[in-house]
């Protein structure tokens, strides 16, 4: 699908600062999709975190956002020019849920970050149900993506990170038969057990 403006300008005006000054490595490029859309799951570490996988990701990414950034008149006409999608943490937020979905009808990749906030001590926190729901509802695959930051847990801005991609997870292996909330928590934990499978392998990399 065709970028929103801003976007599109800030894809070609960012490209050139975002690997120099907010360095990152890609591992598993070859596991995103190029014909499909898809609901994009990441851990979250800082707040470069949308910079680099927008950079990596030739289409444009349609991030969920916590609602709280857009009390700010100018910053929500930002984050809603870049196509940003705010949602109510911790409530259920079903006008949020309705707005990702429409992103994934129209055949668009929708940006979860699984935790629902950044990590303040460098780990993985818990994972969120939204995900899960939405490739449940609308058939479509997760792609986990695990950021993980160089030489330490907790990242400063210019920290270079390493971003790797996983295998896609498809609707049907997510074990989500009649959406119940068992099942969405199952489900989100399964997909958490991926990402945290790719820093364990990538740590291991950095130690050896």
């Amino acid at each position: 699908m065709k970028k929103t403006p801003l976007y599109a300008f800030g894809k070609v005006a960012a490209q050139p600062v975002v690997w120099p000054f907010i360095p990152y490595t890609v591992k598993g490029r070859e596991n995103i999709p190029q014909d499909e859309n898809f609901i994009l799951c990441a851990n979250h570490m800082g707040i470069s975190d949308p910079l680099r996988l927008a950079s990596i990701e030739k289409r444009q990414i349609y991030f969920m956002s916590k609602a709280e950034l857009f009390q700010n008149k100018a910053l929500a006409w930002l984050l809603l020019s870049l196509g940003c999608v705010p949602v109510q943490r911790g409530r259920g937020d079903m006008g949020a849920i309705d707005h990702a979905g429409e992103v994934l009808k129209r055949g668009d990749i929708l940006g979860v970050f699984i935790e629902g906030t950044r990590s303040k001590t460098g780990e993985l926190g818990q994972p969120k149900a939204g995900a899960v729901m939405l490739a449940y509802q609308h058939k479509k695959p997760i792609l986990p993506v695990c950021l993980t930051p160089v030489g330490s847990r907790l990242p400063r801005m210019f920290h270079r990170v390493v971003v790797s991609y996983g295998s896609l997870i498809q609707p049907e292996e997510l074990g989500i038969q009649e959406g119940k909330g068992s099942e969405y928590r199952n489900a989100s934990r399964l997909v958490m057990s991926k990402i945290a499978a790719l820093r364990e392998r990538d740590l291991k990399e950095m130690e050896a």
